[in-house]
């Protein structure tokens, strides 16, 4: 299958640009997607990752740079969608030299896309990048940017689930819920603290066990099962997917026994049509890119000169946004992730045409 082939979307656009980048002595092998600039410039993370095969990485950022775009239209930003992959193990062949050869494919762009961090990259790693290029964001406070965006991510998260439980329960809140948080990541440890914050109970799980450890450290109220699949079969009241994406397949909704799912993951629904399985289940599905747009909004900010306050406003805003996206959803008989589309692709239809407007 040839790229132009990839990249067909039946009732949309599909994708405007897709690169290819290599630089065989540092060993990056990158793939940057564009899905649109209707709204902006492009703006997504940067995902470094050990795929199996190059149509693994093609697929993975097609998919992700489409719901950047998606994303950024329902946070309000003036921004399109992107998202960039670099193929292989970071723990292995990042360096500065690989870095540096990203950051000067991303300038080569001209500001067609702002790169920022994602799974595999950190704040250190977007310094070293934007010592190539000027479209960078995510950057450490000590040159002017937000530091760790998974902060008002896990922030917004939490404001999703809370409109959800409204919108379930009668309450925006969580307390006296059993809370299952799937990946105790960079999202998932803030998130773990919201919730118990608010007074849920916490049940979570994570392969990786220097984050199991940390749990058992800094919150030890929280019940730990062994893997995934036992906390999806687990007594839960909601489910928050906070690893990687394709947690609701054909497979684990079947089992699921939450009423809400709400969660960091990006792509958290493994094909079409498994939104209509959750819906057919009364089971609420708070669709992911909405939920979990704190990040981009912390990071888009830098943009204009970071100021955490303001966008830890325009991440709580994501409850209102959420709120309006269930109204929608029972108005129109839709399950939520329809609705939330169908919003998104009406924002960039309409913003987006003013820029035919021709300006001197």
């Amino acid at each position: 299958m040839g790229v132009f082939a990839s990249t067909e979307d039946p009732g949309s656009t599909g994708h405007e640009q897709v690169v290819f980048c290599q630089d065989t002595q540092s060993g990056l092998k990158a793939i940057i997607g564009i899905y649109s600039t209707a709204l902006g410039p492009a703006l997504g993370g940067t995902r470094f990752y050990p795929y199996a095969s190059e149509q693994e990485a093609l697929a993975d950022v097609l998919d992700l740079s489409r719901g950047m775009a998606y994303k950024n239209a329902l946070a309000g930003l003036d921004l399109g969608g992107g998202k960039a992959v670099i193929w292989g193990d970071p723990e292995q062949i990042k360096s500065e030299a690989l870095l540096r050869a990203y950051g000067r494919f991303v300038e080569s762009l001209g500001g067609r896309y702002y790169t920022a961090c994602d799974v595999g990259t950190y704040v250190a790693d977007m310094d070293v990048i934007a010592r190539e290029t000027r479209y960078v964001t995510g950057r450490s406070v000590e040159h002017g940017g937000a530091g760790d965006s998974s902060i008002l991510t896990a922030w917004g998260v939490f404001q999703g689930m809370r409109a959800a439980a409204e919108h379930v329960w009668g309450s925006p809140t969580l307390s006296g819920r059993r809370v299952g948080v799937a990946g105790l990541g960079k999202v998932g440890k803030y998130l773990t603290g919201h919730l118990l914050g608010d007074g849920a109970e916490v049940v979570a799980t994570d392969v990786n066990p220097k984050a199991l450890e940390w749990v058992r450290a800094t919150h030890p109220q929280v019940e730990l099962v062994d893997d995934s699949a036992a906390l999806i079969a687990s007594d839960i009241d909601v489910y928050a997917p906070c690893a990687l994406g394709g947690a609701l397949n054909d497979d684990t909704v079947p089992v699921l026994r939450a009423k809400v799912v709400a969660g960091a993951a990006n792509n958290q629904l493994a094909h079409p049509g498994i939104e209509k399985v959750l819906a057919d289940r009364g089971i609420l599905y708070t669709p992911d890119y909405v939920v979990n747009a704190g990040g981009v909004i912390q990071v888009a900010d830098e943009i204009e000169g970071f100021n955490f306050e303001r966008a830890k406003l325009r991440a709580t805003q994501i409850y209102d946004t959420t709120r309006e996206i269930l109204r929608l959803a029972d108005a129109e008989g839709v399950p939520p992730a329809v609705a939330a589309d169908r919003l998104a692709e009406r924002r960039m239809a309409e913003v987006g045409r003013l820029r035919t407007i021709h300006l001197r």
